[in-house]
């Protein structure tokens, strides 16, 4: 089998290569740097054009890319939260691909194919945010072609050695895909356990839509928290009226303006509310007891067809500055000065 996969990389390498990019960047889980890498190989030896072989590495990536761009564009961070439902790391690649972009801007996209995970979530980003197309390829471009020098490079590189090593696992042979298999499957492990062990420490008890209503028709409004980034709001616009935002980074400047015996509700709109969780348990470990997560978070909220307000920058803590709060039903709203 494996003199069998080292023939087809020889006989149809770049339009392996082509595929194996395409589908990855559309989002299947397909290992394609060390393709890149032996395709590096077999260019050193001859069998293609190294040029070529860049070439088609730049154009499948961007392609998948650009189509990524497009639908983020026209469905906004919906798609976002089902890649992030779909990868092994949902309830928090949200957040990390837009911390990334609120500190470094177009430049994520630089280094994007270098951070397990963002490559994917960073497009459809960039298209929710309706960064411009032009400077969105050119940045992508620059971005893809530092990752394909990297990988193609270490194949022109260390091709000696790597002929070395295909060889023996051409030794080998069944051995050395079980090795591999295996390897995946332990990755994969890893990656479940992490995913449960979250899920543990943030298993607590959520407010659910109608109890939230209650409260605030019963006259006694929460101190409502929008914990979702900058750029989550400026692109959803709407918050739960009279809601105060903090970015979770900037969490202990809620502290002041809460009180352990008011209720406190935390929401998002990420994947089981992970980050609305991650805060009211903060809360909690400091004693403000009736912190809870909103059940399905801000989008629960307007499918229920309650009503909402625009996110403006007076009801958003910024960090290190002063804040003034002013009751109002039916919640807190503090504004920055």
């Amino acid at each position: 089998m494996m003199h069998t996969l080292i023939h087809w990389a020889i006989e149809y390498g770049l339009l392996i290569v082509f595929f194996n990019v395409l589908l990855m960047q559309l989002g299947l889980p397909l290992p394609t740097v060390p393709t890149l890498i032996v395709s590096g190989t077999l260019a050193a030896d001859g069998h293609f054009s190294v040029v070529a072989l860049f070439c088609v590495t730049i154009l499948a990536s961007l392609i998948g890319d650009v189509v990524w761009y497009g639908i983020g564009r026209f469905y906004g961070l919906r798609v976002m939260r089902l890649l992030c439902r779909l990868s092994l790391s949902p309830d928090s690649c949200v957040r990390q691909t837009e911390l990334r972009f609120e500190r470094w801007g177009l430049s994520t996209l630089v280094i994007a194919k270098f951070v397990p995970g963002l490559s994917l979530i960073v497009a459809p980003m960039s298209g929710a945010l309706r960064l411009s197309l032009p400077a969105f390829v050119m940045f992508d471009t620059i971005g893809i072609g530092l990752w394909a020098t990297a990988a193609i490079g270490t194949g022109l590189l260390f091709h000696p050695d790597i002929e070395l090593l295909s060889a023996q696992l051409v030794d080998m042979g069944n051995t050395a895909i079980m090795v591999a298999v295996t390897l995946l499957a332990a990755y994969l492990l890893l990656k479940w356990m992490k995913r449960r062990r979250f899920n543990s420490a943030m298993r607590m008890e959520r407010i659910d839509i109608s109890e939230l209503q209650t409260l605030i028709k019963d006259g006694r409004p929460p101190v409502i928290v929008d914990v979702r980034g900058a750029s989550v709001r400026a692109i959803e616009a709407q918050t739960i009226p009279g809601a105060l935002a903090v970015a979770i980074e900037d969490w202990q400047h809620l502290i002041p303006h809460l009180h352990v015996d008011r209720e406190i509700v935390v929401y998002c709109s990420c994947p089981n509310e992970a980050s609305a969780a991650v805060l009211a348990k903060r809360l909690v470990d400091k004693g403000y007891h009736r912190a809870r997560p909103l059940l399905g978070g801000i989008d629960a909220w307007v499918e229920a067809g309650h009503p909402t307000s625009l996110m403006g920058p007076e009801s958003v803590i910024l960090p290190g500055s002063s804040s003034q709060s002013v009751n109002v039903s039916p919640a807190i709203i503090i504004r920055a000065e």
